[in-house]
């Protein structure tokens, strides 16, 4: 439990690491998250991530723009609830694909993270959409919903990919066998 508040803490610690660059503020909170998948497993990262979520959406400002409910109408709020499902997805694919879930292989890591990548993505794009037309009537495209929630930012984030995965095996064992593991 420790290693999950750590991680949650680390996430809001990314989210202090920001460039605006547009609606989706750059920042370096999917490092933590998908390393939070990698270590801790599906189960586990995915509950540092809400942890996370529940701090911001209680006041604190461990959001990129601060916190508090309100926080729900943000047009990157899409992309934090994706947090959870990247981290659950990413400890996922590990647990199924790894032969040694102790020491999965770089190339498990880069496709686990990958996958966890596109799924906030996928949440993160479609929020804003959703947001941008229901809530500020702005009426964008689905085209440039991708446009304006990728632009940049993806290729900090597949760089951040390779990064987790090229992290020393002997480091990630870390997360398995570990009598903490739920």
């Amino acid at each position: 439990m420790i290693l999950v508040s750590i991680f949650a803490v680390l996430t809001a610690v990314g989210a202090l690491v920001k460039i605006p660059v547009g609606i989706v503020p750059m920042t370096f909170q999917l490092l933590f998250v998908l390393t939070a998948g990698v270590v801790l497993g599906s189960r586990l990262g995915a509950l540092s991530q809400i942890i996370y979520i529940a701090m911001g959406l209680i006041g604190i400002p461990v959001f990129a723009k601060g916190g508090g409910p309100q926080y729900i109408l943000e047009p990157s709020f899409g992309y934090i609830m994706g947090f959870v499902v990247a981290a659950f997805l990413t400890g996922l694919i590990i647990e199924k694909f790894s032969k040694n879930p102790k020491a999965p292989k770089f190339l498990i890591v880069l496709a686990a993270c990958l996958a966890g990548m596109i799924a906030s993505y996928v949440l993160g794009i479609a929020y804003l959409y959703l947001i941008r037309n229901v809530r500020f009537g702005a009426n964008i495209s689905l085209f440039y919903a991708i446009q304006i929630g990728t632009g940049i930012l993806i290729w900090k984030d597949i760089i951040i990919c390779f990064a987790i995965a090229a992290i020393p095996l002997k480091f990630l064992k870390l997360r398995r066998g570990s009598p903490a593991q739920v």
